[in-house]
């Protein structure tokens, strides 16, 4: 068995993975020219590989500092949509306080992550069926799984 098959193994299906025979063959795929195509399960890695996170409709572009909501542009902060990107990124989970205010806030206080919640959760009212922030009394946050593509 080779060194990637085993590596392969040990991960048993514990998140994307996208493996490349060597460092030009994943020159080659961050730098397409056509970019990544229609999303499926098996572009999917791909596309989280190149800084694009996804929920639904929603697409962050973490490369190019912009979220879209069905192709159009939502004027997100740069801290509301780094928030919004650890929300919606795989897995889905519950965020510790401590922990969003880490990764998101450089360790800031619970106060400035409940104001800078706020914020999102009010540019994210207007999106029919887009994702919405929940409170877990006494843990964190969370969003819902995202619609299937035709549900809406």
């Amino acid at each position: 068995m080779s060194m990637r098959e085993r590596v392969l193994s040990q991960l048993d299906g514990s998140g994307p993975v996208l493996s490349c025979s060597d460092l030009t063959e994943l020159r080659e795929l961050l730098s397409s020219p056509t970019g990544p195509g229609p999303v499926s399960p098996t572009v999917r890695p791909l596309t989280e590989a190149l800084g694009l996170v996804e929920w639904g409709e929603l697409v962050v572009d973490r490369a190019g500092h912009l979220v879209t909501w069905r192709g159009e542009v939502l004027p997100l902060t740069p801290t509301e949509r780094e928030l919004l990107t650890l929300l919606i990124g795989p897995p889905l989970v519950v965020w510790s306080y401590e922990r969003l205010c880490a990764a998101a806030l450089g360790g800031a206080d619970t106060a400035a992550l409940q104001s800078a919640i706020k914020r999102l959760r009010r540019r994210l009212r207007g999106l029919p069926g887009g994702p919405q922030v929940h409170t877990v009394r006494g843990v964190g946050y969370r969003l819902d799984r995202p619609p299937r593509l035709n549900d809406h």
